[in-house]
């Protein structure tokens, strides 16, 4: 379409390189980012609830002890302070995740409790 265009108001367009620039190549199709890791896991239609929650769970877990592993270090000097605020930061993320998730369990199991048979 826009190679049939030769004139504007009357005015006829440039042929050729524009400004010194080279005719443009041909478009093609943008790359895709790379999958999020972990992201595979969750889309499997194979993993149920309980296994994705016990996998939280354990994930929570190690992130706490790594945490409290870190803060001794700290204690005791042999890891540095931007270590220790970083792993628990993450461990404190982590733990408003859980709750977060424990409040909605809790809210829709009051929910179903209520629920007329």
């Amino acid at each position: 379409m826009i190679d049939s265009i030769t004139g504007v108001g009357g005015r006829s367009l440039p042929t050729g390189p524009v400004g010194g620039m080279a005719p443009s190549s041909p478009v093609s199709a943008p790359k895709m980012a790379p999958p999020v890791q972990g992201a595979a896991s969750i889309a499997q239609p194979d993993h149920d609830f309980a296994t994705l929650l016990g996998n939280a769970i354990s994930e929570f877990g190690q992130k706490m002890r790594g945490a409290e592993a870190v803060s001794i270090g700290g204690v005791k000097g042999t890891a540095a302070l931007q270590d220790v605020v970083e792993q628990v930061m993450s461990a404190e993320q982590s733990l408003q995740a859980v709750i977060a998730v424990r409040d909605k369990v809790i809210s829709a199991y009051q929910e179903i409790s209520r629920m007329a048979i």
